[in-house]
């Protein structure tokens, strides 16, 4: 097998590949005295056909295997040989197109070599980790948002009338055509006005109502109403409102943490206190993640393979640009071209994940097949009712499956680089904090 470089500009290779006839010949042979053994033919015992027989039947069909397994064989060995490792799939094609057995097999393979990643000294780098501790105010206010979820209602005074959030106890009776329906009718029921619960229209028309009124709501049934003798059709609820309710939060007490599950009012604090701190440490990692990946663009730089850069330059401009149009839905647009802003940003994120994967693949780091699991839970519950077509789904696709590993891969590299370098830790408050990600935000 002879291979002749052709192309070697930059990260670009070319080469030409000659296969000669005797190599397939010989392949296919083995091939079938491989096969010979289990093979049988009208007028032949099992594994007694002859090899020119053999050769006649099938030989055709096994020279189509040789050819794909001589050129896998040919590119591997050149890969292992010369050290490149291919930035994307090699463009490879036959050139003699009029070939005949008997005949060498030549090939054109090119591709763009990935670039040869410069050492980085990772205890050299240095990095502030902000760290923001939950105070007692912090916890209050997380508190009085438990309390407000878990709110009461109570009596209004005789006469109020109804608000927007206060809670109505209603008798109702609904009719259509002047015929009452099925579960359209209720004694007692709670109804919250604004919550939405009722089909639209009917819980406004309550607002301004007091205890004791007759009220008669009419409203539309929506045309996708689940109950096809209802969809679209006018109807009319003839309500007696027994009740107008105020809210109230709940008591911050023991019976408060008992609805949420802790022992004590002491222990939901200390649950929340954890959960606090770990939203903070959430975000403080983002920010150093954000500041790691801003000194180790400033360390490095290196050639790109250019078919990297033109693919992540269109994905940052077609994602932008769907940011600005948030109406288009599909992508039946005009083609969108990077501008040099985009292909500034996706000469970062390329070498960026470049160097990160390098970095990766020397310290052997590896996404395990529990933490493969976990995530691809994590995504399911996305789905209810649909979590098993999703894992399935997962597991049928390879491009899904690259797409959930490799944000878990980075971060676990980013976790590596976290451990060698040099990391001060700067006490800040909760405001602070969130300016820095705001800042983030903005960039």
């Amino acid at each position: 097998m002879q291979v002749t470089e052709t192309l070697n500009e930059g990260l670009k290779r070319g080469y030409k590949i000659v296969v000669p006839a005797a190599d397939l010949d010989a392949k296919v042979n083995e091939k079938l005295v491989e096969a010979q053994p289990e093979v049988e033919m009208k007028g032949f015992r099992k594994g007694k056909v002859p090899m020119a027989l053999l050769k006649k039947q099938f030989g055709q069909r096994l020279m189509g295997e040789a050819m794909q397994e001589a050129v896998d064989g040919a590119m591997s060995k050149h890969f292992e040989d010369s050290g490149d490792r291919p930035a994307m799939q090699p463009d490879v094609k036959m050139t003699n197109e009029d070939w005949k057995e008997g005949d060498d097999v030549e090939i054109e393979m090119s591709y763009e070599a990935l670039p040869e990643i410069p050492e980085v000294d990772l205890k050299k780098i240095k990095l502030e980790k902000l760290v923001v501790k939950a105070g007692d105010a912090d916890i209050e206010e997380a508190l009085g948002s438990l309390a407000e979820t878990a709110q009461d209602f109570k009596d209004r005074k005789k006469g109020s009338k109804a608000k927007d959030g206060d809670q109505v106890v209603i008798d109702f009776l609904g009719k259509v055509d002047g015929e009452a329906f099925d579960g359209g009718a209720a004694e007692d029921y709670p109804l919250v006005l604004g919550s939405a619960s009722f089909i639209p229209g009917f819980e406004e028309q309550l607002v301004g109502a007091k205890a004791g009124d007759d009220v008669e709501v009419k409203v539309s049934f929506p045309a996708e109403y689940g109950a096809e003798n209802l969809a679209g059709k006018d109807a009319v609820f003839e309500c007696k409102v027994k009740e107008v309710k105020e809210p109230v939060a709940a008591e911050l007490d023991d019976e408060l943490a008992k609805k949420f599950g802790a022992e004590d009012l002491a222990a939901l604090k200390g649950q929340i206190s954890e959960r606090l701190e770990a939203e903070f440490s959430g975000a403080a990692r983002a920010v150093m993640k954000r500041g790691l990946l801003d000194a180790l663009d400033k360390l490095v730089d290196f050639d790109l393979p250019p078919s990297l850069l033109d693919a992540e330059a269109k994905q940052i401009a077609h994602q932008l640009w769907h940011e600005e149009n948030p109406d288009v839905e599909g992508h039946d647009h005009p083609e969108v071209e990077p501008t040099d802003e985009h292909v500034k940003l996706a000469g970062r994120r390329v070498r960026l994940g470049l160097l990160l994967a390098e970095l990766g693949q020397k310290a052997e780091i590896e996404v395990s097949d529990a933490e493969m699991t976990q995530a691809v839970m994590n995504q399911a519950r996305q789905y209810p009712g649909q979590e098993r077509q999703f894992f399935e789904f997962v597991q049928q696709n390879p491009q899904m499956r690259q797409q959930i590993q490799a944000p878990l891969f980075e971060d676990k590299v980013i976790d590596y680089v976290f451990e060698l370098a040099e990391v001060e830790e700067r006490e800040v408050s909760k405001d602070d904090l969130q300016k820095a990600v705001e800042a983030l935000e903005d960039e």
